[in-house]
């Protein structure tokens, strides 16, 4: 028998973070997987990051995470979505080398002082209503003070080929059965989801000269601080449409699909729909986007956005070929459906421990959630929470003003889910205070308190910090003569010249800091500093207003409720509020707030009781 501080089940993305950041901060830890080759596998598109997916990804760096790293590490293409957009939603995307991948995150695990376990568990393990360990498939104990279950798509998988069911985790690998039965013997509510993945291709098969070009960004900042740029050459993606064929097969064939034939109960997510569900929905389009991703620089494999479906073989061949450019294609792997339990993510408190059991912590996909970076941050926020719980230190719990992090954790344990979980930017009450570009600024501090980040790189955060306190000093006492220093910025007003200073001119939408740069007028910055220091300056008014707003949430989140409290003897509550503050039992006033169908009556009722209760 083995004895751990905590044991993370899973090698996913949750798991390679969870096990990561609990050695980070010194404790004994084990990671559990059922095959030690799969360890921080991508088995659906080969990216990191997107649209609100990049913020997590960089606040996940900056509390000294690896996805980040190895992102870098292994990116053969860099996005920058939403440029047209406000800084809040631009969004950083790679695309990833799979298999590089896998290996970079292994690298980091196998030399962190991590012990690495090939099993399969089976059963959590209590006494009362603590966990104590778990049990393996040959039924070996091995004692943990916590343990962080994240076990992906595989609790009671089942993958859907037209009429074909398998019992699997994903293609190829076995599903955790037992283990999702030992959360129910646990007494936990229990759902259902659905996912699923797009055939892979063979590229050598394909006509890329009538598709779509797609070249890699020359210029672009890379996930980590600690990155300098792309190790590997940078390689194009291709576009194309399916076709009103493809549309007549689908619609001809929809009762073989296992989507619409009624054997999948799980709920679908509505953000990555499958192609019957686009082409039954959106029946009135002339197309739909497939998007040709390599799967690495040394396979020929070839991921085909778009196409996931979980229709037979047969119809998967005519679908793919009905698509331009793709009419000679060869389909390598198959797509397929897959649906999986979860455990309804209410029952959590903010830390991700379980409420009803002491040390347990569940972490991505097991709390209702879709996406790699949404696993690997919950993964990195159970480890941390374990950890100091075992250390006796206070947890850390980030509240919706601080970071994309504290939103989605917020959103599932008082909110729920009743289908997959994603983020949006538009889920963030204060998203311009939350932009990719400032993640490091808003984390960095409360990384390094905890141990999770070294001293040198916390020197070299303060370093940029304060070259942008020095930039926009000197911004503020230069002024510069227009149209004279910048000959293509108009004075105002009519005037021949204006004088003004370089942080008022800043503000102009025209106006921009690689402009004072190509004139001459900036000394040496980097482009991190410089977007940090040009955002500052042209939105400080919506800024400042969204201070004030955090001010306002602050003062709720102090506003603790009292652990016994009885919300049925609150008067002015609805039994609808009664009933869901009841369920969730929200540790603050700020955290009540964003229960569903919370009021104004209800929260200036719910004050009133708070104060009531602790006269």
């Amino acid at each position: 028998m083995e004895d751990f501080d905590i044991i993370v089940v899973g090698g996913g993305h949750a798991g390679a973070e969870a096990a990561y950041a609990a050695s980070s901060l010194g404790v004994c830890v084990a990671l559990f997987t059922m095959n030690m080759d799969t360890i921080g596998r991508m088995p659906c598109s080969p990216s990191i990051g997107g649209l609100a997916k990049s913020h997590l990804v960089k606040e996940i760096d900056a509390l000294g995470g690896i996805m980040a790293r190895a992102a870098d590490e292994t990116a053969i293409q860099y996005r920058v979505l939403n440029t047209k957009k406000g800084p809040a939603v631009r969004s950083t995307r790679t695309q990833n080398d799979r298999r590089l991948y896998e290996a970079a995150v292994k690298a980091r695990l196998e030399t962190a002082g991590i012990h690495l376990r090939q099993a399969r568990v089976d059963s959590i393990e209590t006494d009362g209503d603590s966990v104590t360990g778990i049990l393996d498939q040959t039924g070996m104990f091995y004692g943990a003070k916590a343990v962080i279950i994240t076990a992906g798509t595989f609790l009671s998988g089942t993958i859907h080929i037209g009429e074909k069911r398998i019992p699997a985790g994903r293609a190829g690998e076995e599903g955790s059965y037992e283990l999702s039965q030992s959360l129910k013997d646990l007494g936990f509510a229990m759902g259902r989801h659905k996912t699923g993945t797009p055939p892979r291709l063979h590229a050598d098969s394909i006509d890329f000269s009538c598709l779509n070009k797609q070249d890699p960004l020359g210029e672009f900042m890379p996930f980590s601080f600690d990155s300098v740029g792309p190790c590997l050459d940078q390689v194009s993606c291709y576009m194309t449409r399916t076709t009103p064929e493809t549309h007549d097969i689908i619609r001809k064939n929809i009762h073989l699909s296992a989507l619409y034939s009624g054997a999948i109960t799980g709920t679908p997510a509505r953000y990555c729909p499958s192609l019957e569900d686009k082409v039954m929905r959106f029946g009135d389009r002339g197309g739909h986007q497939v998007i040709i991703e390599p799967e690495g620089i040394h396979t020929k494999e070839v991921y085909a956005s778009g196409l996931g479906n979980s229709l037979p073989v047969d119809l998967q061949w005519k679908i793919v070929r009905s698509v331009p450019g793709l009419e000679n294609a060869e389909i390598v792997r198959n797509a397929y459906a897959i649906e999986y339990d979860y455990v309804l993510p209410t029952q959590l408190q903010r830390t991700l421990e379980t409420k009803s059991v002491q040390g347990l912590y569940l972490a991505g996909q097991v709390n209702g959630t879709s996406g790699y970076e949404e696993a690997a941050a919950q993964g990195l926020m159970a480890a941390v929470n374990a950890a100091l719980k075992i250390q006796g230190r206070e947890p850390l719990i980030l509240d919706r003003s601080q970071a994309y992090i504290a939103v989605m954790i917020d959103d599932l344990v008082t909110r729920g889910t009743s289908e997959p979980y994603r983020m949006f930017t538009s889920r963030a009450e204060y998203r311009l205070m939350l932009r990719e570009t400032n993640a490091l600024f808003r984390l960095s501090d409360t990384a390094h308190s905890l141990g999770l980040v070294t001293d040198d790189r916390m020197a070299r955060v303060s370093q940029m910090q304060d070259e942008i306190r020095d930039i926009r000093a000197y911004l503020a006492k230069t002024t510069v003569v227009i149209p004279d220093d910048m000959p293509e910025i108009p004075p105002t007003r009519g005037a021949a010249s204006e004088r003004i200073s370089m942080d008022s001119l800043l503000k102009r939408p025209e106006v921009s800091m690689e402009g004072f740069r190509h004139h001459g007028l900036l000394p040496d910055i980097t482009r991190l500093g410089a977007m940090e220091v040009e955002i500052g300056i042209k939105y400080e008014g919506y800024i400042q207003r969204q201070i004030q707003e955090i001010g306002r949430f602050r003062e709720m989140e102090k506003m603790k409720i009292p652990e016994g409290i009885d919300f049925y003897g609150i008067e002015g509550l609805s039994n609808e509020l009664r009933s869901r503050l009841s369920q969730v039992h929200p540790k603050t006033l700020g955290q009540a707030f964003l229960i569903e169908g919370m009021t104004p009556a209800g929260m200036q009722a719910l004050r009133l009781g708070i104060r009531l209760s602790g006269s």
